[in-house]
């Protein structure tokens, strides 16, 4: 690692990007983590990965499938007894942690395991959030995140009454969660009214806890708003929506509440696994 970076870095940072060792897993503060933003060398502040190539892996690691163009530099590394990539800072060469393929978790199937300590997080500022329940969360991700305007989306549990519900307890209706959404966006390219506009036309907000053959609260139609103003954006929305449809819309109009992302799978779903639809 250059000299002229070593400085103000701690003892355990320096463990690691400079005598290239590992953190514990599951210990790291950006190992459950998933904001909008971007990570940066902790040593250099070179930026090196779109919060958006985050994914949890389950390895105990901050894991991502793809890197900012050039600025990660890959090695061959024996220790231990085994052959592994070793991936490195490309201005500064400090140490993040070790890339692998062929594990078929993401669309790229590629995993950058990289130790928390070796970055840094900057949230972007300028980005606003939308939460929309609409039936499946895998057919309404798919939509949204072929959006323009739209940086970051992940499926998850809203509005329910347990804590950390899982995908088996919100499928029985145990835990009251709706399947959502979640957003980021940039008001600058999309507004949110356009993103409703495209909540409204992708999904039947007069039915009841269902969407064509998926029932159950879980598919209930609901928009979770994030502010005053998204509130009355909706509530005029919905207004106007109301005439397009011979039943009275019965969509929920809920303050945002504590997001839940969804077990790895579901994030992508559809995109992951080749399938134009939930195919009902």
């Amino acid at each position: 690692m250059k000299n002229e970076f070593l400085k103000g870095l701690t003892s355990d940072e320096l463990e690691i990007l400079k005598n290239k060792g590992t953190e514990a897993p599951f210990s790291g503060e950006y190992n459950d983590f998933f904001e909008a933003g971007i990570f940066i060398c902790r040593a250099c502040k070179t930026p090196l990965y779109e919060s958006s190539t985050k994914f949890n892996s389950g390895c105990g690691w901050p894991s991502f499938d793809d890197e900012i163009k050039n600025t990660i530099v890959r090695y061959e590394d024996l220790s231990g007894g085994r052959v592994r990539t070793e991936i490195c800072c490309a201005k500064c060469d400090g140490h993040l942690g070790h890339v692998f393929t062929g594990e078929q978790i993401t669309e790229k199937d590629t995993r950058h395991c990289v130790n928390s300590l070796s970055l840094q997080f900057k949230a972007y500022t300028k980005l606003e959030k939308a939460t929309f329940g609409a039936g499946c969360f895998w057919q309404v991700e798919k939509i949204f995140k072929a959006t323009v305007g739209v940086y970051l989306s992940s499926v998850g549990y809203m509005g329910g009454n347990t804590d950390n519900p899982t995908y088996e307890e919100v499928c029985k209706g145990q835990s009251n969660h709706a399947e959502v959404v979640f957003i980021h966006f940039n008001p600058d390219i999309i507004s949110y009214l356009d993103l409703l506009e495209i909540f409204w036309n992708n999904h039947n907000p007069t039915t009841k806890n269902r969407q064509g053959l998926d029932v159950g609260t879980q598919y209930r139609s609901v928009v979770f708003f994030h502010s005053e103003e998204q509130m009355k954006i909706v509530e005029s929305s919905l207004n106007q929506q109301s005439k397009n449809w011979k039943n009275p819309i019965v969509t929920q109009i809920i303050s945002a509440e504590k997001f839940y992302r969804a077990e790895e799978y579901h994030q992508n779903y559809l995109n992951k696994n080749s399938l134009g639809s939930c195919g009902i």
